[in-house]
């Protein structure tokens, strides 16, 4: 987890995903560009084939090459964040 700030605890919704095999959460204590830098390589090496964008001025990451929101929601909170459906 990154030291940079504090990292809440929440729930995981459940989304709709598209067919693209594509997906985004909101991570609202991704603070900075360490903490989406975290978040990329998790997911990412945890996936192979994955590719991630994780926006810390958003809150967003955006995650392509996987449908599977539970699977990418577990590997966030291991690293120490909080998922949430993106609105």
């Amino acid at each position: 987890m990154c030291g940079c700030s504090t990292h809440q605890s929440g729930n995981v919704g459940q989304t709709a995903l598209p067919k693209d095999g594509s997906l985004t959460l909101r991570v609202d204590d991704m603070t900075c560009g360490h903490c989406a830098g975290t978040i990329q390589k998790a997911v990412e090496s945890a996936l192979p084939g994955t590719q991630v964008d994780a926006d810390p001025a958003s809150k967003l990451v955006s995650i392509r090459g996987t449908a599977d929101l539970a699977a990418v929601a577990a590997i966030v909170t291991a690293a120490g964040y909080t998922p949430s459906t993106a609105a």
